[in-house]
């Protein structure tokens, strides 16, 4: 009863830096992005077997209530002009046709005005009965593992053939922190692809001091006033001086978990009485085998 979750823009960049930039339909249209993604889905419906799917996609990357509270959330991934995302020219304009043929496949795209992609991944983590795979090559979403209800996330950092399933004990591991402290450990770390400073001063191992010995940021405030003795003095001084940070950094950090979903069918995608148009869709991009393989993978 698997649900598996796509984070849609962070499949298309793996598959679009991935895959040849050569790969062009017969009118020229790099479909790159697109081979890569189909090729992608359809390994991984083989591998876990879901029985329900949900391609996930941005409302808005930069949603106003996060930027409201710190104007320089993702401003690094701005386009000159300040307005969009920057994304490779060759990249733009492979979207519209991926997204029309994975709703011709009847697969699920669910993306909600003002919230990023892992707001609606983390909904729908916590609404729908696991177990719940996580596609993604974000370490943010590592916050959203939960043991107890078999959450873990489908890590493609190294690649879809060497992809690690994480779980508590994956970032225990990994990080030397307790495995559900992920979150407060990068509100002190940082993310620098987000924009996010950190606290000043406090790097990695810090943050995983930190992450060891508290188990949020009001407690870590706490013990840095009061000299907790786990804490040198000069962190202790960098987590009181970041302060103002710290105010704001829960809000930037945890994906919402509250996010208003549409009330939609996600589970797998029945065969249509008419593949015509996906076909169509095939032969027009020179999407070849990458089509026939998504087709096998859904037993269609």
């Amino acid at each position: 009863m698997t649900l598996m979750l796509l984070d849609s823009a962070s499949l298309w960049y793996r598959a679009y830096y991935g895959m040849p930039d050569t790969l062009l339909a017969p009118d020229g249209t790099p479909v790159n992005a697109i081979r890569g993604y189909l090729d992608m889905t359809a390994r991984l419906i083989g591998m876990y077997s879901p029985n329900r799917i949900v391609a996930c996609i941005e409302g808005d990357w930069r949603p106003s209530w996060r930027v409201d509270i710190f104007p320089e959330y993702k401003a690094n991934r701005l386009e000159e002009d300040g307005e969009g995302e920057e994304e490779p020219d060759l990249l733009t304009p492979q979207i519209p046709i991926l997204l029309d043929l994975l709703d011709e496949f009847g697969i699920p795209m669910v993306g909600v005005d003002d919230y990023e992609a892992d707001d609606v991944m983390a909904t729908f983590a916590v609404k729908e009965p696991g177990p719940t795979r996580i596609v993604t090559g974000d370490r943010d979403l590592f916050q959203l593992v939960d043991d107890k209800r078999d959450v873990k996330v489908v890590y493609l950092a190294k690649g879809l053939s060497q992809h690690d399933l994480v779980d508590k004990a994956w970032i225990a591991r990994k990080y030397a922190i307790p495995g559900d402290r992920y979150a407060l450990f990068a509100m002190f770390r940082g993310d620098p692809s987000d924009g996010l400073p950190g606290v000043k001063g406090i790097g990695e191992k810090g943050a995983a001091l930190i992450a060891n010995n508290f188990a949020d940021v009001d407690e870590a405030q706490q013990g840095a006033r009061d000299a907790h003795p786990s804490l040198k003095p000069a962190l202790a001084k960098k987590i009181i001086e970041g302060a103002d940070y710290l105010k704001i950094a829960p809000t930037l950090v945890n994906c919402a978990r509250d996010v208003a979903l549409p009330k939609i069918d996600i589970s797998m995608p029945q065969k249509p009485a008419d593949l015509s148009k996906i076909y169509e869709i095939k032969e027009r991009y020179g999407l070849g085998a990458s089509v026939d393989r998504l087709i096998t993978a859904l037993k269609w």
